[in-house]
């Protein structure tokens, strides 16, 4: 009777232990794809820009070379439009500052495009590595003209796309 018992017990342990090596075959392959960076899906995702409805996003460009980042929007607010701040940042724990900011737009008509530059960036301490996809967060703090300053809204967007 206790053959039949430690042969169970063997061979339940045997399943176990192949199963265990199978899994940790797994854990090294997957380790090993993520290391090499093939498991990095912001590779794969497209560019993209993103804004409120006030804002449309036209084109973009996140320059690490020359610590830049350019964009063209569109306003399709139905009234000429105030802009009071336009911020940017990064989701890196270090803040990302332009020295040189473009003039905030003032009597913006609706359909009119502007083209905003910032220079002098601290790209690389931001985390925009050339070569690599990267994202700007930004916020357009804006009213119309008619109602003023006392009725700012805030329309936030993102610039997602391949740092050059």
């Amino acid at each position: 009777i206790m053959t039949i018992k430690s042969s169970k017990a063997q061979a339940a342990l045997e399943f176990l232990t192949t199963y265990g090596w199978a899994f940790l075959v797994i854990l090294i392959m997957i380790g090993a794809l993520a290391y090499f960076g093939i498991l990095t899906p912001s590779k794969i995702l497209p560019d993209r820009c993103n804004f409120g409805v006030e804002f449309q996003c036209l084109d973009y460009q996140i320059a690490a070379t020359g610590n830049t980042f350019k964009i063209r929007l569109k306003s399709n607010v139905n009234e000429p439009t105030d802009v009071s701040a336009i911020t940017l940042k990064t989701e890196s724990i270090t803040a990302y500052a332009c020295t040189t900011a473009p003039a905030n737009p003032t009597g913006w008509k609706s359909g009119e495009i502007k083209e905003l530059t910032w220079a002098l960036c601290n790209s690389g301490a931001a985390g925009l590595v050339s070569g690599e996809k990267g994202k700007v967060l930004v916020s357009i703090k804006h009213n119309t003209v008619a109602s003023g300053a006392t009725y700012t809204k805030e329309v936030k967007g993102e610039a997602f796309s391949s740092v050059i």
